[in-house]
């Protein structure tokens, strides 16, 4: 999110800047800044700096941008665990089926999830919600509670736990992601606690548009 705000308000950036800025490793800040390349957040210039990509130059950057083509895996970072759940920056999946991409649609309107799913949900192997009303029973909850929860739905035997940072410049969300025995052993309490200590590591300008959840 720091780096869109960057390419947003300068205009371009390096990957030199972004790294020293995220205090991570140029190879890391030029995977991140590629994979928003291909996503159509970022965009590479003749002088090898990145700007805004077309997502960014459209008129209106509301909850739609992403949602409509499903949730896009930004970056991650992987546990220390023998087992652990792999990165999947680059990936697309429905965001009815990620516990990011709930967060996300529960934090727009009935009309703008209707908007974005006129055909109904697209299929994917583990979803859960099969029709609108199942979608809007979940997304209810998710409200209430704060959180979302995924079991199986992105991965099977994979359970994550999300929430979403309405304020950043794209529909944005921050999850955990973990093998499902784990999950059991952990319990969601702890586990959202631990998200909500990461959203407090965020970037300043991150940090308050979390705390406004």
């Amino acid at each position: 999110m720091h780096i869109l705000q960057a390419l947003i308000e300068r205009g371009e950036v390096t990957v030199t800047e972004m790294a020293g800025e995220l205090s991570v490793a140029p190879s890391t800040a030029h995977r991140i800044l590629v994979t928003m390349t291909e996503h159509g957040a970022a965009s590479r210039t003749p002088s090898r700096r990145y700007g805004p990509g077309p997502l960014l130059a459209r008129p209106t950057r509301s909850p739609n941008a992403l949602a409509a083509t499903g949730r896009a895996f930004i970056d991650g970072v992987e546990g220390r665990q023998a087992l652990r759940i792999g990165l999947r920056i680059g990936a697309r999946i429905p965001a009815y089926c990620t516990s990011g991409g709930k967060a996300i649609l529960a934090a727009m309107s009935v009309e703008q999830v209707v908007r974005l799913h006129p055909n109904g949900l697209p299929p994917w192997p583990g979803q859960r919600a099969h029709s609108m009303d199942e979608l809007f029973a979940e997304l209810d909850q998710v409200r209430r509670s704060g959180v979302a929860v995924n079991v199986g739905e992105s991965e099977p035997g994979v359970v994550a736990i999300g929430v979403a940072l309405p304020s950043s410049p794209l529909p944005t969300a921050l999850a955990i992601a973990l093998p499902a025995d784990r999950f059991e052993r952990t319990g969601l309490a702890e586990l959202e606690r631990a998200l909500h200590e990461g959203i407090r590591r965020l970037p300043p300008e991150d940090a308050e548009s979390a705390s406004e959840m």
